[in-house]
């Protein structure tokens, strides 16, 4: 994928910089989509109108030539052959050499750039200028079509790990109101074990799911532990990260194996009435946090607080209505009444309300789509079912 950045040379020229400058590993997504080159270990990543350029320890020159987009590499060696193992002066004037190498005098860096290094680099003489706009941020929220596939194709290997979650619960049997499955209580544990293992032969990873049953399902972020309930509530939210070309899918489902709660009941068809609301509201042009304020009013109207509605609130709707996907699991934009832009085609964004009471447990559903001029693409084909036989 050939990224257009023609936002960060308009960024640099209403801010007079020669160049942006990272100096991170990849898992910095901003230097990531940049650079195009994947590393554990810092490097640094000059951009500029005229080109990209690294400058990379001699481990990972050949890997930096090969695989990264930019236009030049360059190794520490080729202007201290200490650099690489020598102290952090060193190294910071090996960064300074590279920079006026390229005639750069005046950098933008992201506003986590290394404080160590962003001294040494002024001491050198170079200006160095933090944003917090989160300008390639910005830029990489909007996906291209090649971007969308690959979410698209993590959002197939996520759907085959819920299809495996699902095949667990429905041959499970109840036994004084906990599901066993082989003779023992079905857990978290083993659950999320199994789902990984799919998502491993679907060449994706990652670090944590969620299987929250009961009073762990309502807290939104709880990773679920222990044996699942019959009857109750079940939150199976999987986010994998492909392997291959390091895009994330999204999904969230829960399920009852057993007689929901009347409860319950409610609180799934109020989601699913809030899912299908906010869904209908997208569209490229529409303020996000109107997307959100659809999902809002189905719950308000039906008596349940919001953050809208109650900004302390601990039970009812108590999170943002979605959020963008891509590089990160979580990155703009967000789909709440914090957000004060609008969607634009080519977002990819989750869709995922949910109610949230320790009485009676958590009920989420989630779907990632991409925004369009007239609407929004689907890019999750999973079934949305509450109650398994």
């Amino acid at each position: 994928m050939d990224p257009d950045l023609s936002a960060l040379d308009e960024f640099l020229d209403e801010r007079d910089g020669d160049g942006y400058l990272f100096e991170s590993g990849s898992d910095d997504s901003d230097h990531f989509y940049v650079s195009g080159f994947d590393a554990p270990d810092p490097f640094v990543t000059l951009y500029t109108p005229d080109g990209t350029h690294i400058l990379t320890k001699e481990l990972e020159y050949g890997r930096a030539v090969e695989a990264s987009r930019a236009d030049t590499v360059t190794r520490h060696s080729d202007y201290d052959a200490e650099a690489s193992y020598g102290g952090f002066d060193a190294y910071v004037d090996v960064i300074a050499r590279f920079l006026d190498d390229h005639g750069v005098s005046a950098v933008a860096v992201p506003q986590r750039f290394p404080a160590a290094v962003a001294d040494g680099l002024r001491a050198a003489g170079v200006d160095v200028a933090p944003e917090t706009d989160g300008v390639v941020t910005d830029i990489r929220a909007t996906k291209t079509d090649e971007e969308v596939e690959w979410i698209r194709q993590a959002q197939a290997a996520n759907e085959k790990a819920m299809a495996t979650v699902e095949d667990l619960l429905r041959a499970a049997t109840a036994e004084d109101g906990t599901l066993h499955l082989d003779g023992e209580a079905l857990t978290s544990e083993r659950v999320k074990t199994e789902l990984e293992t799919t998502l491993l032969e679907e060449r994706c990873g990652l670090d944590e799911a969620i299987v929250a049953g009961g009073p762990d399902g309502a807290e939104p972020h709880n990773r679920g532990s222990g044996p699942l309930p019959a009857d109750e509530p079940i939150v199976v939210d999987i986010f994998p990260r492909s392997k291959a070309t390091k895009y994330h899918g999204d999904m969230t489902r829960t399920f009852v194996k057993g007689a929901p709660s009347d409860a319950a009941r409610e609180f799934y068809d109020l989601t699913e009435t809030a899912f299908e609301a906010a869904l209908d509201a997208v569209a490229a042009g529409v303020p996000a946090a109107e997307v959100h304020g659809a999902a809002c009013e189905v719950y308000e109207d039906a008596g349940y607080p919001t953050l809208r509605s109650e900004p302390g609130a601990e039970t009812g709707f108590i999170h943002s209505t979605g959020h963008g996907i891509g590089l990160d699991v979580h990155e703009a934009p967000g789909v709440n009444d914090r957000t004060d832009e609008s969607l634009r085609a080519g977002h990819v964004v989750t869709i995922e309300p949910g109610l949230y009471d320790p009485d009676v447990g958590g009920v989420r559903i989630e779907d990632a789509v991409v925004v369009t001029d007239d609407g929004y693409r689907n890019l999750t084909d999973y079934p949305v079912e509450f109650v398994l036989e």
